[in-house]
């Protein structure tokens, strides 16, 4: 017992401290991966984790970048730093090119195919992947260890904290919910070709959280493809559609949706998206979470200022000073005004 509990502070320290030297870490796939120091110049693969690292202060060490200023362009004014990054044709990176540059840890998404590519490399390569809030909370700590500084690790831990008090504030007001007072909720992804999300996604994550029942909860997974006539048999009493899915009135599936829920009552949302789009996989979930609540059950949020949270959110763990119109663009889903 005594040697367990010297073990477990060990660990405490040294992340406390971060890692100095080489280091064996982890990846979301449970793969052991050799650090030889912590990662000064870092590739990122995975559209979503770049949240990840600017939340950690580590935005400014991603050297090589499959994000584009002009598919996320708050990403790229929060962060300009990456406008002076590799930036990848599609979503791979030549190991040439990234040698050259001198990287020294890449992340990459779940399955990619180029991982192996960059291993023979001798790139220390990380495979991270997240589908709850849960996993997410493991994969900012994970990413805090490549960086490897007391910043970093400080930075998760505040974040995760701050995670789990905005989930406990709207838990206490959504929990008690019955299903009858739960809207079934559509998230849409694409309309052309129509795609939603399943269950076991962050996304039914949010929606449950946020006192909604996914309508689509029988698929299982994200990016699924349906037909318009599934969604009508679904018959959801929101749509929620995503930030780059474009508006369903300009669809082709806006004359065949007339008759649904949600547009009969004029519950088509439209999704906010800042440094990523909030619906998806980054760390604006925590604002997600807050806005679809909001959403859902106005009259049990009425003191929820959403202007006022993104703004604190964004001077907090982006360390930018996100004005109060900057806000107001994130939340409808607008790019910042060029200039």
């Amino acid at each position: 017992m005594r040697m367990l509990l010297r073990a477990s502070l060990a660990l405490t320290l040294s992340l406390a401290a971060g890692v100095t030297c080489a280091a064996t870490l982890t990846d979301d796939l449970g793969q052991q991966v050799e650090l030889p120091h912590p990662a000064h110049r870092i590739a990122d693969a995975w559209y979503a984790h770049h949240s990840l690292l600017m939340t950690l202060g580590a935005g400014d060490l991603i050297v090589a970048t499959v994000n584009h200023p002009a598919d996320r362009p708050w990403m790229f004014k929060v962060q300009p730093s990456l406008n002076q990054a590799l930036q990848a044709r599609g979503k791979t990176f030549s190991s040439e090119a990234l040698v050259a540059r001198g990287v020294d840890a890449i992340f990459v998404p779940a399955q990619d195919p180029d991982a192996a590519s960059y291993r023979q490399a001798a790139i220390p390569t990380l495979s991270m992947r997240f589908d709850d809030v849960a996993s997410m909370k493991r994969s900012l700590l994970t990413t805090a260890q490549v960086v490897g500084t007391p910043e970093a690790h400080r930075r998760a831990l505040a974040y995760n904290h701050y995670l789990d008090a905005q989930i406990a504030a709207v838990s206490a007001q959504t929990a008690s919910l019955s299903d009858a007072q739960r809207p079934r909720v559509l998230h849409i992804l694409s309309l052309h070709p129509l795609k939603i999300d399943g269950g076991q996604t962050l996304i039914d994550s949010w929606i449950r959280l946020a006192g909604g029942r996914n309508a689509a909860a029988q698929v299982t997974g994200n990016m699924k493809e349906v037909s318009p006539e599934q969604v009508i048999a679904w018959d959801p009493d929101v749509i929620i559609i995503g930030a780059d899915a474009g508006r369903l009135e300009d669809s082709p599936c806006a004359a065949l949706f007339s008759g649904v829920k949600a547009v009969k009552a004029h519950r088509v949302l439209q999704n906010p998206s800042g440094v990523f789009p909030w619906d998806r996989y980054g760390t604006e979930v925590a604002l997600q979470i807050l806005w679809a609540a909001k959403q859902l059950h106005p009259q049990r949020f009425p003191q929820l200022d959403m202007i006022a949270a993104t703004r604190t959110f964004y001077q907090r763990f982006y360390d930018y000073p996100l004005r109060a119109d900057e806000a107001e663009r994130i939340l409808a889903g607008l790019p910042p005004i060029s200039g």
